[in-house]
Parts: structure tokens; C-alpha cells; sequence
């Protein structure tokens, strides 16, 4: 038999098929009931899960305020529950407007992974709650049913848009999630769409190369190429009217063509290996084409090459490999001197705004010069 935590709490409609519960939970059984859904890969490569890990310093503090002799915990805790969670609403006469209904809330308690609730926000609150010596301080919870993963990290997208939430892990959840975002959190997910298109292509030659939040560096030392990186490249290739990528986006309807976007940039970046194959792939260290200064200015660079070419001209590697060969002996990605740029040291230049511009520029004068001759 399961056994139940039974807690008097306020039922809420928010619309038609959104119910809000609020109610008081024993700090310790907060984690009896919900489980921390950190963000993971599953077997298949596909993204599971949402939090961040914890931080242990940040638990500690909270802890040892917690064991202090006055309390107070006023921020609630917000769990998704899933359906298997029911209330059972009070008989008697409604009170007020009527907009909230008492009842008690039955939460099964199940093993770890298998719980009936996941937190959406308060995870180390929850784990200092748990490591703290009261057992019996009770913290508002504010809860929603959904089984659905999806609105789940919704709402920790949204939750946590003010607070310092790594951008690797925005990025990489931003694809998951098919509602409507705040314009500063939308404008990313396209282009960390196409970042894990190009990462998982078999045809990309990025493929394996991107690191992403769930990237384990200690064992994956393949991936060398910070997302951040390509997806600044993609977006302001996309937002801007000299972008090459700006073309695929209708601006009336909002409709995107992602299927003409991978294959630019799946044929300028292939080039882009091709003509420089001892830079690519490797460490940032190592080489300053895979760094953040290298990626931003050769996407620059994008922009000027492939902004009259469309995808399905049958000469567009031709014109691509044509234009990169005029840049190829100025570059200096992995040794010497850039002679164009006061001899700068081939590991100089840093990925900072000033950096992007003097590189960028100087490509892009190659390149325009060689055209005008």
C-alpha cells in the first residue's frame, strides 16, 4: 500500500483547464513527494529533465539559516504534480468571490525518479529544507497538474528568466518548448535549433563539435565550439538585413525556412573545414578558429559570401571554396603572426567586440578586394 501525505489546501482556476493549488508542506516532505528533474540526455540523446545542479554553497547558506532560532519562509516552492495527485474538495458553503475552493490534496509517496511531483522552482531551498535540523517547519508550496514534460520546463524557463540561469542551459532547453516565450528568451530558439541540427547532422561539419549544457567535457573531448557562439552567429545573421540567413525569414508571417538555413550554413562551415582542416575541430587553445573570436568573425564573413547565393545553385561550394582561398593565406589560426593586423600573435586575438570587428574587417576587405580586381 502507498503511503500518503494529506495536506488542507486552496484550489484556484486561473482559465477554463489551469487549476492552481496553494498549501503548507513539512519542509522534510517536500522532497518525500517531488523529485529534482536535473537536465540530462537520455539514451537516445534526447534532452530529459530541466534543473540545474545544485549549488552547494548556496544550500549550505540557506541550511545554516534555517537551523538559526527565528525562521522566517515566505517564498513559495512551485511543484508540477502529476495526475496520479487528487483533491477532494470540502462540502459546505463557498466563501467569498467563489474563485477558490478548500479541499485536501492526497500526494502518494513514491520511490526517487518515480514521485508524484517535480520541482519547478525552489530546488535547493527543497535540498536545505531536507539537510536542516527543524522537522517541523512548514513552507508554502503553490502547485499545478501536468503530466506533460513540455510545460513543465515552460515553466521554469519562465520562472527563472529574471534570475542568473546559465545561458547554456536556456539554450539547449529553448528547443523542447513549442509555447509562446517572452521576446528576450524566443529569440534564441531558432537559432539553438539549428545549433543542435548542425550538432547531431551526420552531413555537418560541426557534428559532435558543439558544446551544450549537458556535454560532459571530461569524457566528450570532442566538443570544442561553445553554442553561444553559433547561435550569436545565427541569430544576427538572421535578424539583421545583410544577413545571408535574413532571406529564409518571412517577416508578415513569421514562418521560418529551416530546412534552406542548415544548408547554408551546412555548405559555407563544410568550406570552411575544408580550407582550413588543421584549425577545425580542435581545442580553442589551440586554435582561434574555434574560438568565439573565430566562429563570429568567419560568420561575419558568412554574410558577405553567401548573401546573393541560394542554396540550391549547383556552383554555391565552387563559390564558397573560391572566396575562402583568397583568405586562406592571411589567416593564422593555430601559429605565427596575423601581418595584416600589426602582427598580432596568432593567439592574440580574444573574443571581445573590438577583436570580432578588426578580424571581421580584415576578411572581409580580402575578400572585397579580390572581387574589385
Amino acid at each position: 500500500m502507498v503511503d500518503m501525505i494529506n495536506v488542507r489546501a486552496l484550489m484556484t482556476k486561473q482559465d477554463k483547464n489551469t487549476k492552481l493549488y496553494s498549501f503548507f508542506l513539512n519542509g522534510k516532505d517536500v522532497s518525500k513527494v517531488a523529485d529534482i528533474s536535473r537536465i540530462e540526455k537520455n539514451d537516445s540523446g534526447d534532452l530529459s529533465g530541466y534543473q540545474r545542479g545544485e549549488v552547494q554553497r548556496h544550500v549550505k547558506e540557506i541550511t545554516e539559516y534555517l537551523n538559526s532560532k527565528e525562521v522566517i519562509f515566505p517564498n513559495s516552492i512551485i511543484l508540477a504534480m502529476s495526475s496520479e495527485v487528487q483533491f477532494k474538495q470540502s462540502r459546505g458553503p463557498t466563501v467569498g468571490d467563489g474563485s477558490s475552493h478548500a479541499g485536501v490534496l492526497e500526494l502518494p509517496v513514491k520511490s526517487e525518479r518515480n514521485k508524484v511531483a517535480w520541482i519547478v522552482d525552489g530546488q535547493q531551498r527543497t535540498l536545505a529544507l531536507k539537510e536542516c535540523d527543524k522537522n517541523n517547519l512548514l513552507v508554502p508550496i503553490t502547485a499545478f497538474i501536468s503530466d506533460d514534460f513540455e510545460v513543465h520546463r515552460t515553466q521554469f524557463l519562465l520562472v527563472n528568466k529574471a534570475k542568473p540561469l546559465p545561458n547554456g542551459l536556456i539554450n539547449e532547453l529553448l528547443p523542447t518548448v513549442n509555447t509562446t516565450l517572452p521576446a528576450s528568451l524566443a529569440k534564441n530558439k531558432i537559432p539553438s535549433t539549428l545549433c543542435d541540427l548542425l550538432n547531431k547532422d551526420p552531413d555537418s561539419p560541426f557534428q559532435g563539435l558543439i558544446i551544450r549544457s549537458t556535454t560532459d567535457r571530461k569524457k566528450d573531448k570532442k566538443a570544442v565550439v561553445t553554442d553561444n557562439s553559433l547561435i550569436h552567429v545565427i541569430r544576427t545573421s538572421m535578424n539583421s538585413v545583410h544577413g545571408c540567413l535574413y532571406q529564409y525569414k518571412n517577416i508578415a508571417t513569421g514562418e521560418i525556412d529551416l530546412e534552406k538555413i542548415h544548408k547554408i550554413l551546412n555548405v559555407y562551415w563544410s568550406e570552411v573545414r575544408e580550407t582550413f582542416p588543421e584549425a577545425w575541430g580542435v581545442s580553442p587553445v589551440k586554435s582561434r578558429l574555434m574560438h568565439g573570436v573565430g566562429i563570429k568573425s568567419m560568420g561575419i564573413l558568412m554574410d558577405r559570401i553567401m548573401g546573393n547565393i541560394h542554396p540550391n545553385d549547383k556552383n554555391i561550394q565552387d563559390h564558397v571554396k573560391k572566396t575562402l582561398k583568397i583568405i586562406k593565406p592571411h589567416c593564422a589560426w593555430v601559429r605565427g603572426n596575423w601581418q595584416l593586423l600589426e602582427g598580432i600573435p596568432w593567439n592574440g586575438l580574444e573574443n571581445t567586440p573590438g577583436h570580432i570587428k578588426l578580424l571581421s574587417n580584415m576578411l572581409i576587405r580580402l575578400c572585397t578586394g579580390a572581387n574589385q580586381k
